[in-house]
């Protein structure tokens, strides 16, 4: 039986979510610029936006590991998204407004578990993490919904040059927290970033899906964080 003595999260669907929603905030860019678009057309196009970002994902992830690189990848997004909309001469120049913007806390929102799950962790004695491909910004955003002082460490790829699944990454987090990597538990909802990078290393991986997919046929899986401290005390301990 393992011990476990930190938790680490991933952050994009799983911790927090955009808020009201991308398509609303492109709305509302799009609106203070004077170009007035129905929610539902922008929501049509996020299919082939998304798209965009998959196949520059799967072409080559590396971008995660560069503040510069990744935004050139969001930037490319909106300005896809943008254009059509029917509006190409300022395409670029809404899209760097876009990103700029989700820069900011009050875009995001933390799901309504997160926080008790945080405190919770903390009672059982356990240090908390954060291992995420995220631009340079994730600090502060975390500190701006409340819960950078429930964290002991933030591992953001721009910040470190190393970008999930590598395991490199995952190593590096656990020596921030003086852990070796069994000891540590990872949850996120990607299965090729987080799953398949954080089992590389040892760390016992947890998928969470908040949006009712196919649970896998094998591995620990959660629906939300309430579901979280039972895995923790099936299969392995908690303890200092």
């Amino acid at each position: 039986m393992s011990v476990v003595r930190a938790v680490f999260f991933d952050v994009g669907n799983t911790l927090v979510y955009p808020y009201p929603s991308v398509s609303e905030v492109c709305r509302e860019m799009l609106s203070r610029a004077g170009h007035e678009r129905d929610l539902g057309l922008i929501d049509s196009f996020m299919p082939l936006v998304y798209v965009y970002y998959e196949d520059r994902y799967l072409e080559d992830d590396t971008f995660w590991t560069d503040k510069e690189e990744t935004s050139k990848v969001w930037i490319g997004m909106y300005s896809l998204l943008c254009r059509k909309l029917g509006i190409d001469d300022m395409a670029e120049e809404l899209a760097q407004a876009v990103y700029d913007e989700f820069g900011c806390s009050n875009r995001w929102r933390m799901y309504a578990d997160v926080e008790p799950a945080l405190r919770r962790l903390r009672d059982m004695g356990l240090r908390i993490g954060i291992i995420s491909n995220w631009d340079n910004r994730l600090s502060g955003l975390l500190d701006g919904l409340g819960v950078g002082g429930m964290l002991d460490t933030v591992v953001s790829s721009a910040d470190v040059g190393l970008h999930k699944p590598d395991p490199r990454i995952f190593e590096l987090a656990c020596e921030r927290l003086d852990v070796a990597p069994h000891e540590a538990a990872h949850v996120g909802d990607h299965h090729y970033a987080d799953i398949l990078g954080a089992d590389s290393v040892g760390m016992t991986p947890i998928l969470i899906d908040r949006h009712g997919g196919e649970p896998p046929a094998k591995g620990r899986f959660v629906r939300t964080l309430d579901e979280l401290d039972e895995h923790l005390r099936q299969g392995i301990s908690c303890g200092e």
